[in-house]
């Protein structure tokens, strides 16, 4: 029997992503001949959002697209993964667009472009405030605008799950309403500094986790890419490494959106945090086996990789 779970509600971007890929990076001014070409449903939110849904959370999309044919590819996956797509306006901009380059490691460079997601602003929010506040989740990234972000934490009534990336200039009151924070080492150095400008960062990952706690924000996240994750939660500042399975990589554009997509379904249905990790680094690991990001995150009928016996979790 499957348990209850609550609502997770994302408040974010879509895009059209346009995957190529090459056997290495170009260095500047050069040229290279692609092997591949595709063009994927995409942005950071809706990534999210589709793997929250596939992860067995009820989920809904709060987001922009444009009046143009990018707007269907851009939400193809949505509806069809069970994201209620109710609030996903279409606006007088083009949608989104995210060119990412993949080389035969797996590796990625992305390049994004606005577009529609500048409209998901306060006014866009405050018109999806009673679904905002009725969420057990609320995600966040840094792919919309700030006031959106702000007015997104202040209408959440339940968890805040603010997904800092990119890291863009927000309220004070927005990351200290983080439960989690859910950033990436070189993310939380930028948060750190944004919160203090002046702060000494220190170069140990869990000490960085360390400085973010002591500012206020109840729990972070720090994911470590195939190193897995760091977590800290609760009254101290403990901080408990989560490594991840071993795979083959071939693409890793939307494995972190994949690891906070599934870190939010772990919460809303009453998961805690480190158990949410736990899993999450899983679907982020399954997630990087296949090429681009929606279509290779996995429903709760898929097999996700599992940790090594000597891969123990430890305290950090």
């Amino acid at each position: 029997m499957s348990r209850p779970t609550g609502t997770v509600v994302v408040v974010g971007s879509l895009n059209v992503d346009q995957v190529v890929t090459v056997d290495r990076h170009p260095a500047p001014g050069e040229t290279l001949v692609a092997t591949s070409f595709a063009l994927l449903p995409g942005g950071k939110g809706a990534n999210q959002a589709v793997a929250a849904a596939r992860r067995g959370a009820p989920t809904v999309m709060v987001g922009s697209v444009g009046r143009d044919g990018a707007a269907q590819v851009a939400t193809s996956l949505l509806a069809g993964s069970g994201v209620d797509v109710t609030h996903v306006r279409a606006v007088d901009a083009p949608t989104g667009l995210a060119t990412v380059t993949v080389d035969r490691t797996g590796e990625n460079t992305i390049v994004v472009v606005p577009g529609a997601n500048a409209s998901t602003g306060a006014e866009a929010v405050l018109a999806a405030a009673d679904t905002v506040a009725s969420a057990a989740v609320v995600v966040l990234q840094g792919e919309v605008p700030a006031d959106g972000i702000g007015a997104a934490a202040t209408a959440a009534t339940g968890r805040v799950l603010l997904n800092l990336a990119p890291v863009v200039p927000v309220g004070r009151e927005a990351v200290l309403a983080a439960d989690p924070l859910v950033v990436n080492e070189h993310e939380a150095a930028l948060v750190l500094r944004q919160l203090v400008p002046d702060a000494v960062v220190p170069t140990d990952e869990s000490s960085l986790v360390g400085a973010l706690r002591s500012l206020g924000i109840r729990s972070v996240v720090v994911t470590l890419g195939a190193r897995g994750a760091l977590v800290s939660d609760g009254d101290d500042t403990a901080v408990v490494a989560v490594p991840s399975p071993r795979v083959v990589a071939v693409d890793s554009s939307g494995a972190g959106d994949a690891f906070v997509g599934a870190l939010a379904a772990g919460l809303a249905a009453g998961d805690t945090l480190l158990d949410a990790a736990r899993q999450a680094v899983r679907v982020g690991a399954f997630a990087v086996q296949g090429v681009g990001t929606q279509p290779s995150y996995p429903t709760l009928d898929d097999v996700l990789p599992r940790v090594e016996a000597d891969d123990a979790e430890v305290s950090a």
